[in-house]
């Protein structure tokens, strides 16, 4: 079996699909791996590097493609790596499906069978695979970085000789991955921090990190299967609005992380709850790419309302390469080996994580 792992070609994305560390463990299980020049250079994993494990460098994404039983992917394949895909071949990325209808097409037609680990299933035997999980992890730290960086103001309380500066008041909407990362890097920081999130099962995780949960009564159930949080009635969304409008007013820092699977992201902060909000404070927004919690983020650009600065950044995860790199290396690493038997892919469409993964299968779209 021969692992192909070209050079991502999507704009400011410097991860790679695989390290020279997981590449080499794929080698010493029996499989041939062969890595595009220069692709993981943006996340200082040199070529000497792969080969010093044993990983194949080659020259062209052409060879990387056309060669290759299975590609490994960060970013969803354009339609010219769509292209170079050799009938038969499989493809894993992260991406929704319904976002790239054309490539995803392209890749039925070609036969290609292509995998998502975006859309795995969240049970216990994927954690391992579970690349939005950890990719969430760096993108919740590197929140709180961003938001120390605009802020006008330190985030922990100091005693010197001009007197006692106090901490910031960091806010953290939304309680999954992302968000108690930000809330551990803040309190780290020094800040005093509150957590809001709409499932009250996550108020044991957020105390354990020092932080105060703010609860509000909603009157209805607020999580879906799987942990995930799920849509509120009209009613309850109004509610959730004006308290959260009256959270926000006097934080210094708003970081936002909630998010529906496969949905537009909620609305949390509204105009008018941001002009509430005191002058110097700053927002992170990290649902900027699926729409944005605040009803005012713009993606990848930094907005100015009333003295309060919002930034919608994207791919977070990509300005960390190195380990963001790490992390996704295991995890799709693991998806591929938990199919691989007798050194070739053997797919078990029975099986939950196969199924729910598969985007495209002898020529038919499954997901789309």
């Amino acid at each position: 079996m021969k692992i192909g792992v070209p050079k991502e070609t999507a704009e400011n994305e410097r991860r790679v699909a695989l390290t020279p560390e997981v590449g080499g463990r794929l080698v010493k299980s029996g499989i041939t791996v062969v890595v595009e020049r220069g692709a993981g250079e943006a996340a200082s994993f040199t070529d000497d590097a792969y080969r010093a494990a044993g990983v194949t460098v080659g020259a062209t994404a052409a060879d990387i493609f056309g060669q290759s039983d299975c590609i490994l992917k960060v970013q969803a394949p354009s339609s010219a790596e769509a292209g170079l895909c050799r009938s038969g071949a499989t493809l894993i990325a992260v991406f929704q499906p319904s976002a790239v209808k054309d490539v995803v097409s392209q890749l039925a037609a070609r036969k290609v069978t292509t995998f998502s680990l975006a859309l795995l299933p969240r049970i216990t035997r994927a954690q391992a695979m579970d690349v939005l999980s950890s990719q969430a992890t760096v993108g919740g730290y590197k929140a709180v970085l961003l938001a120390a960086a605009t802020a006008g103001r330190l985030f922990p309380m100091l005693v010197t000789a001009a007197g006692t500066l106090p901490p910031a008041k960091v806010l953290v909407l939304g309680a999954g991955v992302a968000g108690l990362q930000a809330i551990a890097t803040a309190r780290r920081l020094g800040a005093v921090v509150s957590a809001f999130d709409v499932r009250a099962a996550v108020k044991e995780q957020v105390e354990s990190l020092g932080a105060k949960f703010v609860a509000m009564d909603l009157g209805e159930q607020a999580e879906a299967a799987g942990g995930y949080a799920k849509e509120l009635s009209q009613d309850s969304h109004q509610r959730e609005l004006a308290f959260l409008a009256q959270q926000v007013k006097d934080m210094d820092i708003v970081i936002s992380t909630a998010a529906i699977p496969g949905r537009r992201a909620p609305t949390l902060i509204t105009r008018d709850a941001v002009h509430g909000m005191k002058p110097g404070s700053v927002i992170v927004d990290l649902a900027a790419e699926t729409g944005g919690n605040c009803e005012l983020t713009q993606a990848g650009k930094d907005v100015q309302e009333s003295g309060v600065t919002i930034l919608g950044p994207l791919n977070l995860a990509s300005t960390l390469p190195f380990h963001a790199s790490q992390m996704y290396a295991r995890n799709i690493s693991t998806f591929l080996l938990y199919s691989v038997r007798d050194g070739a892919l053997q797919l078990d469409f029975n099986d939950e994580i196969v199924r729910d993964t598969c985007v495209t299968h002898a020529g038919e779209i499954r997901k789309g």
